[in-house]
């Protein structure tokens, strides 16, 4: 049986996890072979991503309500006939709704614990932690129609050293210094008051070399993070990196990746991120992590909201080479076998294909 063609659609303003999930997973699926086409807000955060060869509709996605969205959102599946749509994000769920005489296939896929009002006319819903799964079938989803399908970890791609030696000079980060990474946006419940806290907390030195800690991000609270640096006395040890779309330098450079995720975080594809590219990784023990990571085999575990705790954590495994290793390679051995690219979407298009044999509503 061939693949069944698929319309991926997102209506979010401003760029984020989702939305950088949602293209990754398009570009991923076109790759692969998979018929696939992606609508998204004309002039938004996502119409400034690059698609390649994949067929983009520019739609207003206006607001949930608007007559007009609606209508485009009908009239564009109604002219492609998918066998599979595929909605991230209330808006774009709440504005879909196919004709019961077409084929297609309303999936919506949930990344976070949402409000689950604008979600549950979809025919069936994605989530991308076994926990998360769970909850929307506690909250009354027909279990049958959820289905678990975690994210993939996109494979390293190894960058120039000589543009790794220049960012590293860029930021004035000296060669002999531990490098530290964290990458998320600048919202409360990415933690990252409780990791410059635990910056404050270290000592100057770690067996002899320096440290320095790259924030990878942005978001509403850039300003408040860079005054409590300022007053917490870690400016030197801070480099702000700003959001950067392609990571992969940065995460060449690390010496250690850092997530202080609070409990609120629902998966976090950073772990991820450092199982791919081999490097160790703290971790707080946030809903994700505990599906996901194991404690002192493929990742060091600490409690959420405790700096005290994280900062023991990032200086015990810097402080033990033997560790750093055994950590990341386990690690990386994890996101080859269970979350490489091929076998999520291996998973996804399985499942495409039995819905639209019949079996989805």
């Amino acid at each position: 049986m061939s693949d069944p063609t698929s319309l991926q659609m997102v209506a979010s303003k401003a760029l984020g996890g989702a939305e950088y999930w949602f293209h990754r997973f398009s570009l991923a699926l076109a790759e692969r072979g998979a018929p696939t086409e992606v609508a998204i807000r004309r002039g938004s955060g996502p119409d400034r991503l690059d698609f390649g060869s994949l067929p983009v509709h520019r739609l207003p996605f206006r607001t949930t309500w608007d007559p007009l969205s609606r209508h485009a959102v009908s009239q564009l599946i109604a002219r492609l006939r998918p066998d599979i749509v595929q909605t991230y994000m209330g808006r774009a769920t709440r504005l879909t709704h196919p004709s019961r005489r077409g084929r297609a296939i309303h999936l919506a896929r949930l990344g976070g614990y949402y409000e689950l009002g604008p979600y549950r006319h979809a025919h069936g819903w994605i989530g991308n932690t076994k926990a998360l799964c769970d909850w929307m079938i506690q909250q009354g989803l027909p279990a049958e129609r959820v289905y678990h399908l975690y994210n993939f970890a996109d494979q390293a791609r190894p960058v120039a050293p000589e543009r790794v030696a220049q960012l590293r000079a860029l930021h004035a980060i000296p060669d002999d210094a531990w490098v530290m990474v964290t990458l998320g946006r600048f919202v409360p419940f990415k933690g990252h008051t409780h990791l410059i806290s635990a910056m404050a907390r270290l000592p100057q030195t770690i067996a002899g070399r320096s440290l320095r800690l790259i924030m990878l991000g942005d978001g509403p609270l850039a300003a408040p993070l860079r005054q409590q640096v300022i007053e917490s006395g870690q400016d030197p040890r801070i480099v702000w990196a700003g959001w950067q779309s392609d990571p992969a330098p940065y995460l060449q450079m690390a010496d250690l990746v850092v997530f202080p995720s609070l409990d609120a975080e629902p998966f976090g594809n950073v772990i991820l991120d450092a199982w791919a590219w081999g490097k160790p990784l703290v971790t707080t023990n946030f809903r994700g992590a505990r599906e996901v990571a194991r404690h002192g085999e493929d990742a060091w575990c600490v409690p959420c909201e405790d700096a005290v705790a994280l900062a023991s954590g990032i200086q015990e495994t810097l402080a033990d080479p033997a560790l750093m290793i055994e950590i990341a390679e386990r690690g990386h051995e994890r996101a080859e076998r269970e979350f490489s690219r091929a076998a999520i979407l291996s998973q996804y298009l399985e499942l495409y294909r039995r819905l639209a044999g019949g079996c989805g509503r």
